[in-house]
């Protein structure tokens, strides 16, 4: 069949318009699918955006930076810190708290479920027990019975929970928040012989664990003196002679800070005769050579003398003279 001209003209023209439907349809399907698998990621991170947020967006909607007592600082500390499954989120320390977010028409807006703070109405002991929930073991296993728990301290008296820098954990502002409570210890840190505490190189946790400890007087260690012996290492020994039954460094020492030289609790010789009765050794300056006694001997001088001038090693001693006499600690 022959085909004329204007007939190959509309057989070309037909394929024109199909081919073109067809990239048309092509270039329609390609941007459905690409707005499909957009929409597709769009919904993926929105749900990956709730998931981080596990529920605190309800409460974020109010509690912004541009409150009075900002609490979206806590994202800068370890309660924050998403990538640990194990941290809770509001909901967790204050409870759900839907009164708190939806409060009835015309009523004033009632506090969250678990609040915290001057304004906390619960028994601090359940106060406490929210906190428990996560921080158990380890270094709080001392804490049920402590004195800290006994006399009902609130964790948020020590610590603060959305600032950024938690005040007890910064060794450089950690003194003055158990000042607030150890007035006295303050004082005595104010002493003019003192261990340097005011001057930033030690706090009160290099001594004390005070969440609990199973030693006495919340002490690091198991004792005082372990405690003590973790700076001074040269008292620990062994000696040949060591001052027994003196196990205790505060029986001569005020750890705190005293208005005697060495954190001294009185002045010697009356320190040391608290245990040493007087009469058994008179303040006197003895004899010399092979000649009698100073007179002064027996007048039980003890004006401007100390046990120190001749006793230099009172915390032990290996000093083989005397052997005889295990109480001399001479030089």
């Amino acid at each position: 069949m022959k085909i004329n001209g204007s007939g190959n003209t509309f057989f070309l023209n037909s394929r024109s318009r199909i081919l073109s439907f067809g990239i048309f349809a092509l270039l329609s399907l390609t941007i459905l699918i690409g707005g499909q698998s957009a929409h597709g990621q769009e919904t993926k991170a929105s749900a990956r955006k709730d998931i981080l947020l596990e529920g605190d967006a309800k409460c974020t909607r109010c509690h912004d930076e541009n409150e009075s007592n900002p609490v979206l600082s806590i994202g800068k500390t370890r309660h924050g810190t998403r990538s640990d499954s194990r941290l809770p989120n509001c909901a967790g320390c204050h409870g759900e708290s839907e009164s708190h977010i939806k409060p009835k028409s015309g009523q004033d807006r009632p506090l969250p479920t678990f609040p915290f703070g001057k304004k906390t109405q619960n028994n601090i002991e359940g106060h406490n027990a929210i906190c428990a929930n996560c921080h158990k073991g380890g270094k709080f296993i001392h804490w049920s019975g402590s004195i800290h728990s006994a006399r009902n301290v609130p964790c948020t008296s020590c610590h603060q929970l959305h600032a950024e820098h938690d005040k007890v954990r910064d060794k450089a502002t950690q003194p003055e928040v158990c000042f607030t409570c150890h007035k006295e210890q303050r004082v005595l840190a104010n002493k003019q012989s003192h261990h340097p505490i005011l001057e930033g190189k030690i706090v009160c946790s290099d001594c004390h664990a005070s969440h609990g400890s199973a030693g006495p007087k919340l002490m690091q260690r198991d004792s005082v003196a372990d405690t003590c012996f973790t700076c001074h290492m040269e008292k620990r020994g062994p000696f040949v002679r060591k001052h027994e039954p003196a196990e205790d460094c505060t029986i001569c020492h005020n750890p705190h800070g005293s208005s005697i030289d060495n954190l001294l609790k009185k002045r010697p010789p009356f320190l040391c005769q608290q245990c040493h009765e007087p009469s058994t050794h008179q303040g006197g300056i003895p004899g010399f050579g092979s000649g009698n006694s100073n007179a002064t001997k027996t007048k039980g001088i003890t004006m401007g003398r100390s046990c120190l001038n001749c006793h230099t090693n009172t915390h032990g001693s290996n000093n083989p003279a005397n052997v005889g006499n295990e109480r001399t600690f001479r030089r």
